[in-house]
């Protein structure tokens, strides 16, 4: 088995102008879907990303900070899967909860250096 990262991008909830009530909702298919990853024994790990963003860049480590709403893509947390192949994890990533309001999910093998 192999290690993969689902990496979250789309938008934060509260641009998206949802209710109390749909954003719970939402939430529970999030717990519902790691739930299901617990169960089949995926799931390693993960944790959702707060909004907030300092970008460091240049030799003199510039820090910027930016927010979510300049960015144009959100990174909103992940999870690391355990899966045979891309096939595998691909089909984990078929439950994540926010395709609906155009999010997306990054799949990528954790890397290895023994």
């Amino acid at each position: 088995m192999k290690d993969f990262m689902l990496i979250f991008i789309g938008t934060n909830y509260a641009e998206l102008g949802l209710s109390p009530e749909q954003m719970q909702g939402q939430m529970g298919k999030w717990w519902s879907w790691q739930a299901k990853m617990e169960e089949s024994g995926v799931l390693k790990g993960g944790h959702a990303l707060t909004p907030e963003v300092k970008h460091i860049s240049g030799a003199d480590r510039t820090v910027t900070d930016r927010t979510a709403t300049e960015l144009k893509e959100l990174v909103g947390g992940y999870y690391i899967v355990q899966a045979k192949n891309f096939e595998e994890a691909i089909e984990i990533a078929q439950d994540y909860p926010d395709y609906e309001f155009g999010g997306t999910v990054e799949v990528r093998e954790v890397m290895v250096y023994n």
